[in-house]
């Protein structure tokens, strides 16, 4: 069985408002949320501090090149369920 992560390609983009007081605790604050959610390899896109907070978007990444895709096994499993 499939987890529904494996159907992404290659990684997630998240954009959100944070309120926060500078564009350091934006940042932190970002990366603490996505790890919170689980993922581990990310990458600070854009952020925008805006007085009361940042407009920030980061990547999860899901597979960078090379990994072992999730998606090449999805194939494989409706074959097998055909």
């Amino acid at each position: 069985m499939s987890k529904l992560l494996d159907y992404v390609m290659d990684a997630l983009d998240v954009e959100t408002f944070l309120i926060c007081d500078t564009e350091e605790e934006g940042r932190t604050l970002v990366l603490e949320l996505m790890k919170e959610m689980g993922f581990s390899d990310i990458d600070v896109i854009n952020l925008d501090f805006q007085g009361v907070g940042a407009r920030v978007r980061v990547r999860a990444y899901i597979h960078r090149s090379g990994d072992e895709y999730g998606w090449l096994q999805l194939d494989g499993e409706a074959n097998a369920n055909g």
